[in-house]
């Protein structure tokens, strides 16, 4: 089946008891924004580190992707990398609320953009602009920072919980111009053609969809050949996009590179490639703020053996 459409927020739709849960963990969120943006930050590495203690499960998935991914690597740097990436996803949780509740000038003060140059130039000789990105930590903050430089539509996947994915939908769709599903991709190629810079992250396993098993890491990876679709439907470029988290703690660095070159090429294997390249330069810059929790490798080529347990 499809994906359900989300809908617009309205509260009284979600009075029920099972909602109670939600409404606390969204009151918890809206209250930590009163903080300043270093004490945010803080709080998100402590939601971080329960989140380690408690994600049996989960670490389990990092320790297998970082240790086939990094097989060189000593694991005490894998460890260190595996903690990392859990304060991240911790940190991440706060930047979530910071987009729905921040107003756009205090965010203005805690981000920088490198490359817009590359989205100007496609746009002025009327060319639409895909910017590929990957599943990193900090992909809701970036994609809300973008905004404030120009006008964007993102790809999303609706939430389980009804309550959380009407909110984040609502948010979402007061600074972006669209929030399009996944499955909507007629819609998707509308508001690029239309000349709406477009967020997109293909980088998780669809299996139900067409894929192409294209490196990653060194590794042979089930990989959707939707991003060569979209290019080629919208005559778009397609341009690798990285939300960095400063080193120092002041804020953001949004990175935009030059365009993928001969991409769409018409082989669905060398585009697959490209993409993964693109993401995977960044995943091994800053291997800490990957979401290695994914099942990334989760569909092997015939007669692999499966990754997870």
């Amino acid at each position: 089946m499809g994906e359900q459409s989300s809908v617009l927020f309205e509260a009284r739709q979600y009075s029920s008891p099972k909602y109670w849960p939600m409404w606390i963990i969204l009151g918890l969120l809206r209250l930590a924004t009163l903080l300043p943006y270093r004490g945010l930050i803080f709080v998100g590495r402590l939601v971080g580190r329960t989140i380690f203690l408690v994600a049996d499960s989960r670490k389990r998935i990092v320790d297998t992707n970082l240790a086939r991914c990094f097989p060189q690597m000593r694991q005490t740097e894998r460890d260190r990398i595996k903690s990392a990436c859990f304060l991240n996803m911790g940190v991440s949780l706060m930047e979530m609320a910071i987009c729905w509740w921040w107003s756009a000038q205090k965010l203005e003060k805690i981000v920088e953009i490198e490359g817009r140059e590359h989205v100007d130039a496609a746009l002025a000789r009327g060319q639409g602009v895909i910017l590929l990105t990957g599943h990193f930590t900090s992909l809701e903050i970036g994609a809300r920072l973008l905004a404030l430089y120009m006008p964007v539509q993102v790809m999303y996947r609706t939430q389980r919980n009804p309550l959380y994915d009407s909110y984040l939908y609502t948010r979402r769709s007061s600074y972006f111009v669209n929030a399009v599903s996944r499955k909507d991709t007629r819609q998707l190629i509308k508001g690029i053609k239309n000349l709406v810079p477009t967020w997109y992250a293909p980088d998780q396993d669809f299996r139900q969809e067409k894929n192409a098993f294209a490196p990653f890491m060194g590794i042979p990876t089930a990989t959707i050949t939707a991003s060569s679709r979209l290019a080629q439907s919208s005559g778009a470029v397609v341009l690798p996009y990285y939300p960095e988290r400063r080193a120092d703690g002041r804020g953001y660095i949004l990175r935009i590179d030059a365009p993928l070159a001969n991409f769409p090429s018409g082989d669905d294997f060398e585009d697959a490639s490209a993409v993964n390249r693109s993401i995977e330069k960044y995943a091994r810059l800053h291997p800490e703020n990957y979401m290695w929790v994914h099942q990334r490798f989760k569909t092997r080529p015939p007669g692999e053996a499966p990754f997870y347990s």
